[in-house]
């Protein structure tokens, strides 16, 4: 759910940001519980999830938590979690994101200072050109090793790697299947996502060979 913003900040009229100009550090100290985004300077407050929005990511956050958790791997966050990045520069919001072992020293109090390995958008309404066009270009230059957009509304999840020229390559799925290139052994049954009733953990553990 979505956190009052500080009485301090003068909302603004539709169409711009409801925050006056500041800089990074002052956006976590005065945003530190807000739903909200910071790019160059400006801030942008996101709307609140749906319900459905939020089961997607909930699932998402506990298959990886425990793959990654179980292996050692890492950590995994959720939102709301800041990731800020040099490129642009801008410091977003991911759903979900993934940053492995060897990484962890860019973990500050609160925020992850530099790309993660892997980053999950689940698609709202007003954030699909966000999520598919500026996010895409900011992670792809910052260095996000994988980059997944989820859309639920439109049934369509993408999934993008970086090659070795540095740049987004589209990794098709094999029957419906996914295999993640930063996460070497776990896979996602995309039709997954689009169920009325999302699978259970423990479901996802017996299709992996875990449980």
């Amino acid at each position: 759910m979505a956190q009052e913003l500080d009485t301090d900040l003068v909302s603004k009229p539709s169409g711009s940001s409801p925050y006056p100009r500041m800089t990074y550090e002052e956006f976590l100290e005065k945003c530190d519980a807000t739903r909200a985004e910071w790019v160059d300077g400006e801030v942008f407050v996101m709307s609140p999830p749906s319900i459905r929005h939020q089961r997607i990511v909930g699932f998402l956050y506990a298959l990886l938590q425990f793959f990654v958790e179980s292996h050692e791997l890492g950590v995994v966050f959720v939102a709301p979690f800041q990731m800020s990045l040099s490129f642009r520069p801008s410091g977003r919001e991911p759903d979900v994101l993934f940053v492995r072992q060897g990484r962890l020293s860019l973990l500050q109090r609160n925020f992850l200072d530099g790309p993660a390995d892997l980053v999950i958008e689940v698609v709202s309404p007003d954030s699909r050109s966000r999520d598919r066009t500026e996010k895409y270009s900011e992670y792809q230059q910052a260095g996000v090793g994988e980059y997944w957009v989820i859309d639920p509304k439109r049934r369509r999840a993408e999934f993008f790697v970086l090659d070795e020229t540095a740049t987004y390559k589209p990794v098709p799925t094999e029957d419906g299947v996914y295999s993640s290139s930063v996460l070497p052994g776990l896979w996602l049954k995309v039709d997954w996502l689009w169920q009325e009733t999302l699978p259970t953990l423990m479901f996802v553990l017996k299709e992996w060979g875990l449980v």
